[in-house]
């Protein structure tokens, strides 16, 4: 995959340009769909990355992009499922993660969240 573009509101993977959050999941890019997360937005200010999301696990590595400003809570809940699974999880401003992901690709899924 050829991660090309990041800017506040926007990536583009593969020469598509997404102006939503994306999941990359082995090859391929999908919406995330943050639905089941949003009960946890009152608490955190904003909805954070929760484990009731489809989570792209099957991987050595999942790189989270946290926004622009690195503004995506990632809930700890996560992080221990990231452990329970022998995943690396790679938390990181999106610009950060996209550098990241055009770098060492092989065998890592990603969460990209592209505004804050």
């Amino acid at each position: 995959m050829r991660f090309s573009d990041f800017s506040f509101g926007t990536v583009t993977i593969d020469g598509v340009r997404y102006e939503h959050d994306v999941v990359v999941d082995r090859g391929a890019v999908r919406k995330r769909s943050k639905k089941p997360s949003k009960e946890f937005q009152d608490r955190y200010g904003h909805t954070p990355l929760s484990a009731r999301e489809a989570i792209p696990w099957r991987c050595r590595t999942l790189v989270v992009g946290t926004g622009a400003a690195g503004s995506l809570p990632v809930m700890d809940e996560v992080v221990r499922e990231a452990a329970r699974r022998s995943v690396e999880l790679v938390t990181m401003p999106t610009a950060e993660a996209v550098e990241l992901l055009s770098r060492e690709p092989a065998e890592t899924n990603a969460i990209l969240h592209v505004t804050c």
